[in-house]
């Protein structure tokens, strides 16, 4: 059984505001909902380890986000993530970054997990990430010494979704900014309509609303 690699942030607030944050949980259950449809099967990673912290928990009406919340195996992963440390990159076919703020704060800067994404990559695997997650491609550098995402065309939030969440003034950086930065292109539509961009074995997802799309795409490369 092939298996996916799922990063979450140890961060728990939304920057250095005291606002409870971390990974948005309908972007990893939404994902992980097409992974296990798929046959897949997954880990969930943090570098620290242990629990992390998960908001949109008590979203109405998400009955995908309500189903998987419900179910104990899933949350003893997420209470008991493994650290970075103890991974054989190896052993994944995919790695998936879902979002949320609580990354912009650790994931987007962390060299640790930034060297497993490369060898991944460079390896032959796939890579995604959707909202924030595509922070964490940031610091990814291959062994010729470019960045993951310098000959990449890639989304991800925008700033026009930033000023209508209300955190534009909260978060430690703009990610429609940093990505336009480091990406060969930027690319994205109207706020909060799906939006996914495919470029090789890179996948990435502008909002939320674009997370499942994002687990089936890794899903397809995989099959």
């Amino acid at each position: 059984m092939k298996k996916v690699l799922i990063y979450l942030t140890n961060h728990a607030t939304l920057g250095d505001t005291d606002e409870a944050n971390g990974t948005f949980a309908p972007e990893l259950t939404h994902a992980l909902h097409e992974l296990l449809a798929a046959g897949l099967d997954y880990d969930l990673v943090s570098i620290n380890g242990g629990k992390a912290p998960l908001y949109g928990t008590d979203i109405e009406g998400d009955e995908i986000n309500a189903s998987m919340l419900q179910d104990a195996a899933f949350i003893s992963r997420v209470n008991n993530t493994i650290p970075a440390s103890q991974i054989d990159i190896q052993k994944y076919s995919a790695i998936y970054y879902p979002g949320g703020f609580g990354l912009l704060s650790d994931l987007a800067h962390n060299q640790e997990v930034a060297r497993l994404s490369a060898a991944h990559y460079e390896n032959g695997g796939v890579i995604g990430a959707v909202c924030h997650g595509p922070a964490g491609l940031l610091p990814i550098t291959l062994s010729t010494g470019q960045k993951l995402i310098a000959d990449k065309s890639v989304t991800g939030f925008t700033r026009e979704e930033e000023v209508d969440y209300g955190t534009i003034d909260k978060i430690p950086f703009l990610l429609e900014e940093a990505l336009t930065r480091s990406a060969k292109r930027y690319n994205k539509v109207q706020p909060w309509n799906a939006f996914v961009i495919e470029d090789d074995r890179l996948i990435t997802g502008q909002n939320p609303a674009s997370a499942g799309a994002v687990g089936k795409a890794i899903a397809a490369h995989l099959a």
